[in-house]
């Protein structure tokens, strides 16, 4: 009785690999039917008269929808003309008789139909009869196309990317508000900014991309700018920063070493000062009396021994006798630390920057990148992220073309990957309403009090409070070699945290370079305004589980010799 059954099972687990064998081929036999199909040949010739005949075959190309002009230079499908299925349904397509279904070259086709799709978008330049042009409502003068394929880019000022919604009046009005003279828009999606004209001027036909989220107007090209002057606009037409108080500081010794431009006018205010800077692309305008003075921070004059602000006063008198002088930021960036790339060179060393959602890792990001000047990658892909500037997004994690990886994983076999790990780690109550804020309302947003006073908070608390343990827990127990970074000592100490996180990816900067970091350090992904919500969300039941793990997480440290948890995330 055995031996029949061993046999009938024997003959059903065949049958269920036939099964499954026969639909993956029925589904891969349609999938190249629909291949094949995506594509139609129009014969030419006596069979085929009329007005496709007689039109030449640069307007054939360009006119009627050619998808790729090597065809006709192939000898094996020279009497075919390739056409989009969406042409055959216009009136002109449907005139020609003796339509057929391709029967040469039809691996080549394939070949063409997967290229369209997976190939860069933005390496490919505007199909069509006529090449985009400049935004027939835009604000700003349109200056023409430069080149900008040299290693130090004329407009630096500030960067900005938009993958699907980038218009030209988004990039003037980011540049102008920002008080540059020039807006330039490269590869459809990228925006520029700057206060000094690209030297080489090219043909206008070599900015052939479209803007992302306005058809038919110019946006550059690969290593091309379109350049719009935004220097006219009204300044009742734009929304223009104004310059923001750092404080009351000593002046140098060296006055002339230390700033870098200088302008003495009478009564000169803060705006005066402010713009004459920012003219000359410096992110600091110094007032000392009738004095103006524009500079980057350095190590002789970091800004970080402010005084007490009664030491500045206002009339001239004052504020010479003493040797202090009044410091505002300018709306320019600090262009010193901007500049970023992959490795020219594989990494040897695949270092993870791990932690828990909500724990600051985007910022952690940012840093790294303005102080090491290469990208960063990320486990994941996020086109939010990659909008905002980080292009290591859109490269493969494993790559190795950048510097470190971020990831928010656990577990063994996730964690032993890794060659070496930035563990970064942040208060969890800080990191959970961080978290439910941005799945609620996004990167930059703040979650409604519905979603609060629902019980999606609490089952949240519940499933993700463990998780900020188990992350730690994880990378603490198969970690080879880690670094640990607490998010509230980056905050506090900024540089020398910063320092320590350089050092341990073996990348040499400059102390000019951190000073820039620390100048640029909130970067684009920081909440602001009010926070609609009660400030104290959880309930006591919650504090006990957090306080719990709170626990658990400061012991393991310390078994690890490391410093304990910061005192702020829980009374001891």
């Amino acid at each position: 009785m055995a031996k029949p059954f061993f046999r009938l099972q024997k003959f059903l687990r065949r049958t269920q690999f036939l099964l499954l064998f026969l639909t993956a081929a029925y589904l891969m036999t349609g999938s190249l039917l629909l291949l094949q199909r995506a594509r139609v040949a129009i014969p030419q010739g006596p069979r085929a008269p009329g007005i496709l005949q007689a039109l030449p075959e640069a307007t054939l190309a360009l006119g009627v929808g050619l998808l790729d002009s090597r065809p006709l230079q192939d000898s094996h499908v020279s009497p075919d003309l390739v056409l989009d299925v969406d042409t055959l349904r216009s009136p002109l397509a449907r005139q020609p008789p003796g339509l057929r279904w391709p029967r040469r070259n039809r691996s080549s086709l394939r070949r063409r139909w997967l290229h369209h799709f997976t190939s860069d978008p933005q390496g490919q330049p505007t199909l069509g009869p006529e090449a985009p042009g400049p935004a027939g409502h835009s604000q700003g003068a349109y200056l023409g196309c430069f080149s900008d394929e040299g290693q130090e880019r004329t407009l630096k000022g500030a960067v900005f990317y938009d993958l699907r919604k980038m218009t030209v009046s988004h990039c003037q009005d980011a540049c102008a508000e920002r008080s540059y003279v020039y807006a330039g828009l490269e590869a459809g999606s990228e925006c520029y900014c700057g206060n000094r004209l690209p030297a080489t001027r090219v043909s206008l036909k070599e900015c052939s991309h479209e803007c992302k989220g306005e058809k038919g107007t110019a946006c550059g090209a690969m290593g091309r700018l379109s350049v719009y002057s935004v220097e006219m606009l009204q300044p009742g037409s734009r929304k223009r920063r104004t310059a923001t108080y750092r404080g009351c500081f000593q002046l140098p010794e060296n006055i002339t070493h230390t700033f870098s431009s200088s302008l003495t006018q009478a009564n000169v205010t803060v705006e005066t000062c402010s713009g004459f800077c920012s003219q000359k692309e410096f992110p600091l305008a110094i007032l000392w009396g009738w004095e103006c003075h524009c500079a980057y921070p350095t190590p002789q004059f970091s800004l970080r021994d402010a005084v007490d602000s009664s030491l500045c006063g206002q009339a001239a008198e004052v504020q010479r006798l003493p040797g202090y002088c009044e410091v505002y930021q300018t709306p320019i960036q600090d262009t010193r630390c901007t500049d970023r790339r992959f490795l020219p060179n594989k990494s040897k060393v695949f270092v993870a920057l791990s932690s828990f959602p909500g724990a600051g890792n985007t910022w952690a990001r940012h840093l790294i990148e303005h102080a090491t000047g290469f990208y960063t990658g990320s486990y994941y892909f996020d086109g939010t992220l990659y909008n905002k500037g980080f292009k290591g997004e859109k490269d493969h994690w494993r790559s190795r073309r950048t510097i470190c990886v971020k990831t928010h994983e656990s577990g063994r076999r996730e964690i032993e990957m890794f060659d070496s790990a930035i563990l970064l780690i942040r208060n969890p109550y800080r990191s959970l309403m961080a978290e439910f804020n941005r799945k609620c309302a996004g990167h930059l947003g703040y979650a409604p009090d519905r979603n609060w006073k629902s019980k999606e908070w609490p089952d949240f608390v519940n499933s993700y409070a463990s998780w900020w343990s188990s992350h730690v827990l994880d990378w603490l127990k198969y970690g080879k070699r880690l670094l640990v970074v607490h998010y509230e000592e980056l905050r506090r100490s900024l540089v020398p945290t910063l320092r320590e996180m350089v050092a341990f990816l073996n990348v040499s900067v400059s102390e000019e370079r951190l000073l820039c970091v620390e100048n640029n350090k909130e970067g684009s992904f920081r909440r602001r305004g009010r926070q609609p919500h009660d400030p104290e969300p959880f309930t006591p039941e919650m504090k006990d589980l957090i306080n719990g793990y709170i626990r658990t997480v400061d012991q393991a440290l310390r078994d690890h010799n490391w410093a304990g948890l910061p005192r702020e995330y829980v009374p001891r």
